[in-house]
C-alpha cells in the first residue's frame, strides 16, 4: 500500500483527529504553554542550567607572575589582599585609590610591610574645577603626589559624565583646562589610566532590545541615555582628541578602551596612537563571548595589552576566571558577573604572549625591573 493510502485510511479509522479536534488541541497546548511561562517565572529570575558537558580547567595561579594594573584597595584588608595575591601569583597590584595628600600617605602606610607589592596612582581633585587656577593646582598636586610615590594618574568616568562646572555644564574629556595635566604626566614619565564612558548598551534606550536590560534595571544610575548625557561616541571622540594632542604622554584605555564590543575599532586606535595601550579589567565578559576575534586581537597587539581585573573586593575566583580565559581552551563557562546573561570561552594564548600581557608590558610602562617580577 502506498503511504498516501495509509494516511487516508488512518483518518477514516479515527487514528487522526478531525480538523476541529486539531484546532482544539493546538489552542489547548498554546494556552498551557503561556500559563507555564507566565505563572511564577519572571525574566529576571530565569537562570537556566546548561546541560553541556565539556572539559573544565581550574587555573589556580597565573602561569607567569602577574601585574594587576587595575585594582581598588580602599576597602580591602591589607593582609587579605596580599594573601590572595600570593595564592594567585599576582606579584604587583596597582591601586587606583591612592588619590593625593594624606589619603595617599595612608594608603601607602597600609602596605609598607610588603615593599614593591602595591603601587599607587593618584587622581584629580574635581571639587576645584571652578577655581580660576584649577590647572595650576592640579599640576602642583600631581608633582607632589609623584614625589610622595604615586606612579601614575587615574581618570574615572566621572569626567564627561558627572563633573560639572558652577553653571551645571558637564566638563568635557578634552576640556583645555586639563591639557597642562596631560602634558605634565608626559614630563614626569607617568601613564594616565583613563576610563571614559561605559558599555555600549548603557547609552541605548532601556527597551526590549537592550542586552543589559536586567543590569540597568537593577542599577539605574548606570544608564546614560538621554538629554542629560553626551552620546558614547562623543565621549570617545573627546578622549581620542586628548590622546592625539599629547603624543608624549602614555595613555592606558581602561576596559579595552571602553569599546570591547568593537575590537576592530580599538585596534584602529592602537594603530593610530603609538602612545596608547589598553587593559581589560571587568570586560572579560565581552572578550570571552567573541573568542576568535579576541585571540586575534591579543596576538596582534600583544605588546600593548595589560592585565587587569578591576575588583573593589578582590577574590580568588575572579582572578581564576581571567587566568582560565587567557590560558585555556575551555568552552562556555561562567565568568561570575552580571553584565550579560551569557558564558565565555578561553583564548589559549601562547606563553610568549602571556608573559607580555601578564607582566612585561606593565613593567615597561611602570619602569619596574622585569627580572624582579619574574
Amino acid at each position: 500500500m502506498k503511504p498516501s493510502m495509509k494516511i487516508s485510511r488512518a483518518r477514516t479509522t479515527g487514528l487522526f483527529p478531525k480538523k476541529a479536534a486539531w484546532v482544539t488541541l493546538i489552542a489547548w497546548t498554546a494556552s498551557c504553554s503561556m500559563a507555564i511561562s507566565q505563572e511564577g517565572l519572571l525574566l529576571k529570575d530565569f537562570n537556566p542550567k546548561s546541560m553541556l558537558k565539556v572539559e573544565e580547567t581550574l587555573v589556580e595561579r597565573a602561569k607567569f607572575p602577574a601585574i594587576d594594573i587595575h585594582g581598588h584597595l580602599a576597602r580591602m584588608d591589607p593582609e587579605k589582599a596580599l594573601q590572595i595575591m600570593d595564592d594567585c601569583n599576582v606579584r604587583v597590584l596597582v591601586d587606583f585609590d591612592g588619590r593625593w595628600g594624606d589619603i595617599l600617605e595612608r594608603q601607602k602606610a597600609k602596605y609598607r610591610r610588603w615593599p614593591g607589592r602595591v603601587i599607587h596612582f593618584t587622581r584629580l581633585k574635581w571639587s576645584a574645577i571652578n577655581d580660576s587656577d584649577f590647572s595650576e593646582q592640579m599640576v602642583e598636586q600631581l608633582r607632589d603626589s609623584v614625589t610622595a610615590g604615586a606612579r601614575g594618574l587615574k581618570i574615572s568616568k566621572a569626567l564627561g559624565l558627572y563633573v560639572r562646572d558652577e553653571t551645571g555644564k558637564l566638563i568635557a574629556v578634552n576640556d583645555p583646562r586639563l591639557d597642562p595635566v596631560w602634558t605634565e604626566c608626559g614630563k614626569l614619565g607617568i601613564p594616565v589610566a583613563i576610563h571614559v564612558a561605559d558599555p555600549d548598551a548603557f547609552f541605548l534606550p532601556l527597551d526590549k532590545n537592550n542586552e543589559q536590560h536586567i543590569a540597568l534595571s537593577r542599577h539605574p544610575l548606570w544608564h546614560f541615555q538621554g538629554k542629560d548625557f553626551p552620546t558614547k561616541d562623543t565621549l570617545l571622540q573627546q578622549r581620542n582628541a586628548v590622546i592625539a594632542r599629547h603624543p608624549d604622554t602614555t595613555f592606558i584605555g581602561l576596559h579595552v578602551a571602553n569599546r570591547p564590543e568593537n575590537l576592530a575599532e580599538v585596534g584602529a586606535l592602537l594603530d593610530r596612537f603609538p602612545n596608547f595601550h589598553v587593559e581589560f579589567g571587568a570586560r572579560v565578559n565581552e572578550l570571552g563571548r567573541q573568542p576568535y576575534t579576541s585571540r586575534k586581537f591579543f596576538l596582534k597587539y600583544q605588546d600593548r595589552i595589560l592585565f587587569g581585573v578591576d575588583r573593589g573586593s578582590m577574590t580568588r575566583f575572579h582572578y581564576r576566571v581571567y587566568f582560565r580565559f587567557l590560558e585555556t581552551q575551555d568552552e562556555y563557562f561562567s565568568y561570575g558577573g552580571n553584565l550579560g546573561r551569557w558564558r565565555i570561552y578561553g583564548i589559549y594564548l601562547p606563553d610568549d604572549v602571556l608573559e607580555k600581557v601578564y607582566y612585561q608590558n606593565a613593567a615597561r610602562l611602570l619602569k619596574l625591573d622585569q627580572n624582579v617580577i619574574r
